[in-house]
């Protein structure tokens, strides 16, 4: 399996597992900055490399007037003074080819939503820009699918790619998550991630916005790591009943230390039958 270099550490291929993790949408720089920190001092005791997650716009809100985020330019300008104050990387969603160069200014991951993960323009667009990017699984993909999404990026001149399982539609408002995925995406020779916490999301749930059911987060966690996963991504919030997108699906920040800690001990057995 390629490694795909990160900032200081490389994911995949018997690297340590790790995290991408944060809020769903920038709220306030200070609220973001804590929870990013919050993250980081818990990644750093259990010893897993952290990217942080947030997203500028969130560009496929259920209802018009819904939260989106501050938008790309401050948005932008956020995500580096997070990534100043914390010296961590960042990873961020691009929904159109006008975004990507803006984006790619601060994010060391540039990620393409599950909804857009075939619009060619866009995967050729942030494949030029040289950084990694992470690309999730529509809910309407098949996994064996995604090999034509690896060799649109590959067309683009980008070999620094993951792949992200998120669910799959399973009738309406609700996401089921194949394990099978996980192998067949990884046989591609590219990382894999588990989208934990999009993957108990239920689209559309509640009418003009998205429900959820976070209660799953945990076990799904352990089982997508059972699997073989090289990244776990999780929106994590202080009090995720008032954030202002996706609450109902992110896990509590005095959760995550519990979640993390089950996932790292499963993947040690993993990882040594990987290696047997």
């Amino acid at each position: 399996m390629n490694k795909v270099q990160i900032a200081d550490f490389s994911i995949g291929g018997g690297e340590p597992l790790a995290l991408l993790a944060g809020p769903c949408v920038l709220e306030d720089l200070d609220r973001c900055l804590y929870i990013g920190r919050t993250i980081k001092e818990i990644a750093c005791r259990l010893g897993m490399p952290y990217v942080f997650k947030a997203s500028y716009d969130k560009a496929n809100r259920s209802a018009f007037n819904s939260f989106r985020g501050p938008g790309l330019e401050k948005g932008v300008e956020m995500l580096k003074e997070i990534k100043r104050q914390l010296n961590v990387p960042i990873v961020t969603d691009v929904h159109e080819t006008c975004q990507v160069e803006k984006a790619a200014e601060v994010a060391d991951i540039l990620q393409i939503p599950a909804f857009l993960c075939r619009q060619t323009d866009l995967l050729y667009a942030a494949a030029q820009t040289g950084r990694v990017v992470n690309v999730k699984k529509g809910q309407f993909m098949a996994p064996a699918d995604m090999r034509n999404v690896v060799d649109k990026l590959l067309e683009g001149g980008c070999s620094r790619i993951m792949l992200t399982e998120r669910g799959a539609s399973f009738g309406y408002n609700n996401l089921v998550v194949d394990m099978r995925s996980f192998p067949i995406m990884r046989s591609f020779g590219y990382p894999v991630v588990f989208d934990a916490t999009h993957s108990v999301q239920m689209p559309g749930g509640a009418g003009t916005h998205s429900s959820g059911k976070r209660e799953y987060v945990p076990y799904l966690t352990r089982a997508a790591v059972g699997a073989g996963v090289d990244a776990l991504f999780l929106e994590v919030h202080d009090n995720p009943d008032e954030a202002l997108s996706d609450g109902p699906n992110m896990v509590y920040l005095d959760k995550l230390e519990e979640i993390l800690k089950d996932a790292l001990a499963i993947n040690e057995i993993v990882r040594g039958k990987m290696n047997a």
